[in-house]
Protein backbone atom coordinates (compact mmCIF):
# COMPACT_ATOMS: atom_id res chain seq x y z
CA UNK A 1 0.00 0.00 0.00
CA UNK A 2 0.99 3.39 -0.77
CA UNK A 3 2.01 5.50 2.18
CA UNK A 4 0.31 8.62 1.13
CA UNK A 5 -2.81 6.27 0.97
CA UNK A 6 -2.45 4.70 3.86
CA UNK A 7 -2.27 8.01 5.55
CA UNK A 8 -5.34 9.78 4.05
CA UNK A 9 -6.96 6.11 5.57
CA UNK A 10 -5.86 6.83 9.29
CA UNK A 11 -6.75 10.86 8.55
CA UNK A 12 -10.18 9.59 7.61
CA UNK A 13 -10.71 7.57 10.51
CA UNK A 14 -9.70 10.07 12.66
CA UNK A 15 -11.75 12.55 11.34
CA UNK A 16 -14.91 9.94 11.52
CA UNK A 17 -13.93 9.19 15.05
CA UNK A 18 -14.39 13.09 15.91
CA UNK A 19 -16.99 13.47 13.66
CA UNK A 20 -18.94 10.88 15.70
CA UNK A 21 -17.70 12.73 19.31
CA UNK A 22 -19.24 16.01 18.27
CA UNK A 23 -22.46 14.55 17.48
CA UNK A 24 -24.78 14.85 20.40
CA UNK A 25 -26.37 11.53 21.54
CA UNK A 26 -29.42 11.09 23.53
CA UNK A 27 -27.31 10.02 26.73
CA UNK A 28 -23.79 12.29 26.05
CA UNK A 29 -23.96 15.93 24.99
CA UNK A 30 -20.89 16.21 22.04
CA UNK A 31 -17.76 16.64 22.48
CA UNK A 32 -15.88 19.73 21.47
CA UNK A 33 -13.44 19.37 18.63
CA UNK A 34 -9.49 19.21 19.97
CA UNK A 35 -7.43 21.83 18.64
CA UNK A 36 -3.87 23.48 19.22
CA UNK A 37 -2.13 21.36 21.73
CA UNK A 38 -5.24 19.11 22.51
CA UNK A 39 -5.19 17.76 18.85
CA UNK A 40 -1.61 16.94 19.12
CA UNK A 41 -1.98 15.36 22.18
CA UNK A 42 -4.72 13.09 20.68
CA UNK A 43 -2.79 12.73 17.52
CA UNK A 44 0.44 11.48 19.52
CA UNK A 45 -1.85 8.93 21.27
CA UNK A 46 -3.53 7.49 18.49
CA UNK A 47 0.01 7.44 16.54
CA UNK A 48 1.67 5.24 19.62
CA UNK A 49 -1.28 3.16 20.23
CA UNK A 50 -2.30 2.20 16.23
CA UNK A 51 2.05 1.81 15.64
CA UNK A 52 1.72 4.45 12.97
CA UNK A 53 4.70 4.65 10.96
CA UNK A 54 6.80 8.03 11.65
CA UNK A 55 6.65 8.55 7.95
CA UNK A 56 3.29 9.34 7.82
CA UNK A 57 2.77 11.37 10.84
CA UNK A 58 3.26 14.48 9.36
CA UNK A 59 0.68 14.46 6.34
CA UNK A 60 -2.05 12.40 8.58
CA UNK A 61 -1.39 15.46 10.78
CA UNK A 62 -1.61 18.00 8.16
CA UNK A 63 -4.85 16.67 6.90
CA UNK A 64 -6.83 16.06 10.50
CA UNK A 65 -5.48 19.72 11.40
CA UNK A 66 -6.03 21.29 8.34
CA UNK A 67 -9.63 19.90 7.93
CA UNK A 68 -10.55 20.48 11.71
CA UNK A 69 -9.57 23.94 11.45
CA UNK A 70 -11.01 25.17 8.02
CA UNK A 71 -14.47 22.75 8.87
CA UNK A 72 -17.11 25.37 8.68
CA UNK A 73 -15.99 26.80 5.12
CA UNK A 74 -15.01 23.32 3.93
CA UNK A 75 -19.00 22.62 4.98
CA UNK A 76 -19.97 25.50 2.99
CA UNK A 77 -18.22 24.58 -0.11
CA UNK A 78 -19.81 20.91 0.59
CA UNK A 79 -23.63 22.35 1.07
CA UNK A 80 -23.33 24.55 -2.20
CA UNK A 81 -21.88 21.74 -4.48
CA UNK A 82 -24.50 19.01 -3.08
CA UNK A 83 -27.24 18.93 -4.53
CA UNK A 84 -30.77 18.11 -1.84
CA UNK A 85 -28.18 16.79 0.39
CA UNK A 86 -27.28 18.59 3.78
CA UNK A 87 -24.43 17.69 5.49
CA UNK A 88 -26.10 16.95 8.83
CA UNK A 89 -27.48 13.97 6.76
CA UNK A 90 -24.83 12.45 5.52
CA UNK A 91 -23.36 9.41 6.75
CA UNK A 92 -19.99 9.98 8.73
CA UNK A 93 -17.97 8.53 6.63
CA UNK A 94 -18.93 10.38 3.50
CA UNK A 95 -18.78 13.70 4.94
CA UNK A 96 -15.52 13.07 6.53
CA UNK A 97 -14.57 11.95 3.27
CA UNK A 98 -15.32 15.05 1.76
CA UNK A 99 -14.45 17.07 3.87
CA UNK A 100 -10.69 15.79 3.86
CA UNK A 101 -10.58 15.67 0.44
CA UNK A 102 -11.85 18.73 0.00
CA UNK A 103 -9.15 20.27 2.23
CA UNK A 104 -7.12 18.42 0.52
CA UNK A 105 -8.14 19.53 -3.22
CA UNK A 106 -8.01 23.27 -1.82
CA UNK A 107 -5.23 23.63 0.10
CA UNK A 108 -2.48 21.07 -0.67
CA UNK A 109 -0.87 22.27 -3.64
CA UNK A 110 1.48 19.27 -4.42
CA UNK A 111 -1.61 17.36 -5.17
CA UNK A 112 -3.19 17.26 -8.29
CA UNK A 113 -7.12 16.93 -7.47
CA UNK A 114 -7.86 14.39 -9.85
CA UNK A 115 -5.02 12.43 -7.47
CA UNK A 116 -7.17 13.85 -4.52
CA UNK A 117 -10.60 12.41 -6.07
CA UNK A 118 -9.33 9.07 -6.87
CA UNK A 119 -7.52 8.58 -3.28
CA UNK A 120 -11.00 9.75 -2.19
CA UNK A 121 -12.59 6.77 -4.70
CA UNK A 122 -10.87 4.45 -3.36
CA UNK A 123 -11.44 5.03 0.03
CA UNK A 124 -14.98 5.56 -0.56
CA UNK A 125 -14.94 1.69 -1.95
CA UNK A 126 -13.06 0.41 1.61
CA UNK A 127 -14.96 2.26 4.20
CA UNK A 128 -18.45 3.60 2.61
CA UNK A 129 -21.67 1.70 1.09
CA UNK A 130 -21.92 0.64 -2.53
CA UNK A 131 -23.24 4.22 -3.47
CA UNK A 132 -20.77 6.01 -1.59
CA UNK A 133 -17.74 6.29 -4.53
CA UNK A 134 -20.06 7.90 -7.29
CA UNK A 135 -21.69 10.18 -4.51
CA UNK A 136 -17.98 10.97 -3.72
CA UNK A 137 -16.94 10.98 -7.26
CA UNK A 138 -19.74 13.42 -8.63
CA UNK A 139 -19.20 16.21 -5.39
CA UNK A 140 -15.36 16.40 -5.93
CA UNK A 141 -15.81 16.55 -9.39
CA UNK A 142 -17.55 19.62 -8.82
CA UNK A 143 -15.29 21.10 -6.70
CA UNK A 144 -12.08 20.41 -8.48
CA UNK A 145 -12.51 23.58 -10.41
CA UNK A 146 -12.40 25.54 -7.12
CA UNK A 147 -9.22 24.29 -5.67
CA UNK A 148 -7.21 26.19 -8.27
CA UNK A 149 -8.07 28.92 -7.00
CA UNK A 150 -7.74 28.38 -3.72
CA UNK A 151 -4.72 29.97 -1.82
CA UNK A 152 -2.22 28.17 0.04
CA UNK A 153 -3.00 26.80 3.53
CA UNK A 154 -1.81 28.55 6.12
CA UNK A 155 1.17 26.54 8.29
Amino acid sequence: MKSRHRAREIALQILYQYDLNSQSQPTQPAKPLPFGQALLNDLTRHYEHFNVPETLREFVGQLVSGTLNDLKSLDEILEKHTSNWKISRMSAVDRSLLRMATYEMMFVKAVPPSVVIDEAIELAKDFGTAETPAFINGILDSIKNLSKEAPEAPQ
